[in-house]
């Protein structure tokens, strides 16, 4: 085990995605963070799969877009449906981006693959550590941290919380969590199962009992997310698949053979009053939470941190903090744009009037077949202007 430094110029705590991505980027840009988490290695579950096309344009500099094309599954369609009626495609085909498609990707891989980068580049990831308080200075941070039953004392020049919803660098940073919560439970599984549908489209499909999104995944699985209004803490197979005989298609029913991995969750959407404040910086669902619709969580959070380094090294070697500012306000912007889009998306996906829906459903309808609008919605998918 190694020992941990006393000072050192740069602590990222968290090492998901976002906290991996900057660990790797800082060290390709010749930087030697410290990586704190506190789970052992592998620990985190499936959860995000999706990889857009930024995402990929990002981490192409790492090596990880290589990786991750022979990973997942390249899907390059979007369909919305009304049980067997096509409501709206969105094709990724035609993007302006050497990746026109999605990738679908389990987070563990695609954290597995951050991660062998990381080493790459002579870099690792300490744990578990658990960090137990923090306390901001004006010129850096004091962290206290435990690690085997033992308490030990960090001080850094500079701390990024990539730490999830329940940041412990937010908390201490002491900036609002700004938003609120959604009624409905969500259910997510990994499965194995005859599905009548393409392997290369996600398909998200409306009916008065709520939605269903289906994705495929690497090994012949498929990715299962739908609202429930009370969901069970593991859901099996016969609760999946009443999910799909009552939601997905009607005319070619699909038949379940295994779980994987099942859970259920609650959403909120909240933004970060800031993603900087003094020498506390925040990334990902740290700094912003959201519904899945999209599959933009994960792929906003890697962008922040892979965006981050240059800003932050600015100021490690120069001391001007003016990139970190200007970083900060567009990261910032662009959460609150996520956090607005998925909302409406997750908002009218759950409509539960009649006419209400129906209304949504022609207006889907009717956009599909506007030039232009399909392409732009690819775009915003994509996440291709957020940079």
């Amino acid at each position: 085990m190694n020992a941990l430094p006393s000072h050192t110029e740069i602590v990222i705590v968290g090492a998901g995605p976002s906290g991996l991505a900057l660990a790797a980027e800082l060290r390709r840009l010749g930087a030697t963070p410290l990586l704190l988490d506190r789970q052992a290695e592998g620990a985190n579950t499936s959860r995000a799969a999706v990889v857009h096309a930024q995402t990929l344009q990002v981490l192409r500099p790492l090596g990880a877009t290589a990786a991750l094309l022979v990973e997942g599954v390249k899907v390059p369609i979007f369909r919305i449906h009304d049980r067997d009626k096509v409501l709206l495609e969105i094709d990724f085909s035609g993007l302006d981006t050497p990746y026109p498609f999605t990738i679908m990707c389990p987070q563990n891989r695609t954290e597995a693959i951050l991660l062998d980068r990381l080493r790459a580049l002579g870099g690792e990831v300490e744990r578990p550590v658990e960090v137990v308080a923090l306390e901001a200075q004006s010129n850096g941070v004091d962290l206290t941290i435990k690690r085997d039953g033992r308490s030990d004392a960090i001080r850094t020049n500079w701390l990024v919380g990539c730490d999830g919803a329940h940041s412990v660098a937010r908390d201490a940073a002491g900036v609002a969590f700004e938003g609120g919560a959604y009624e409905e439970s969500f259910v997510l599984a990994d499965v194995r199962m005859d599905w009548p549908l393409s392997r290369e489209e996600v398909s998200l499909f409306f009916s008065p009992a709520g939605l269903v999104v289906v994705a495929p995944l690497p090994d012949e699985r498929y990715r299962i997310v739908a609202t429930i209004d009370k969901a069970p803490e593991q859901p099996d197979i016969s609760f999946l698949q009443r999910i799909l005989d009552s939601r997905g298609p009607a005319s070619a029913g699909s038949t379940i053979q295994e779980i994987v991995w099942s859970s259920r969750f609650h959403l909120q959407h909240r933004v970060t009053a800031t993603p900087r404040a003094g020498r506390i910086l925040l990334c990902g669902d740290a700094a912003h939470v959201h519904s899945p619709a999209g599959g933009q969580g994960m792929n906003t959070g890697i962008q922040d941190a892979v965006s981050l380094a240059s800003p932050l090294l600015d100021a490690v070697h120069g001391g001007a903090t003016t990139a970190l500012d200007a970083w900060a306000s567009r990261r910032h912007e662009i959460a609150q744009n996520v956090v607005t889009m998925t909302d409406r998306m997750t908002r009218a996906a759950t409509l539960r009037s009649a006419p209400a829906r129906l209304l949504r459903n022609t207006a889907l309808e009717i956009a599909g077949h506007i030039p232009g609008v399909p392409a732009r919605l690819a775009r915003l998918l994509a996440e291709l202007d957020n940079r």
